[in-house]
């Protein structure tokens, strides 16, 4: 089952076929033929809530991902004229030991 399931994260992370991926996960959750047919009660949804669940976590994630793509980073503060004009009067200094 994990072999499976990293297969389906890896093939809908891969752009090439992201698409496909979807499409037949679609596909598969619409057609009535199932691992688990749908008109037994419970053991017929576990499979399609499985997929609905991986599916979305899967596509939330790269959303999120690319909406993390287009942001600027946050974690460093954008270069201003007060920081350049710090930066240009910064005296160095030698330091030396003073002995006892």
């Amino acid at each position: 089952m994990q072999t499976l399931y990293n297969w389906y994260r890896n093939t809908l992370r891969n752009p090439k076929y992201r698409w496909w991926i979807v499409l037949g996960t679609l596909a598969y959750l619409m057609n009535p033929i199932d691992i688990s047919p749908d008109f037994l009660p419970i053991i017929g949804e576990i499979d399609d809530i499985a997929l609905v669940t991986l599916l979305v976590a899967e596509v939330s994630q790269i959303v999120i991902d690319k909406m993390k793509a287009r942001q600027p980073n946050a974690d460093v503060p954008p270069p201003s004229a007060a920081t350049n004009a710090a930066a240009a009067h910064t005296v160095e200094v030698e330091s030396v030991s003073v002995p006892e």
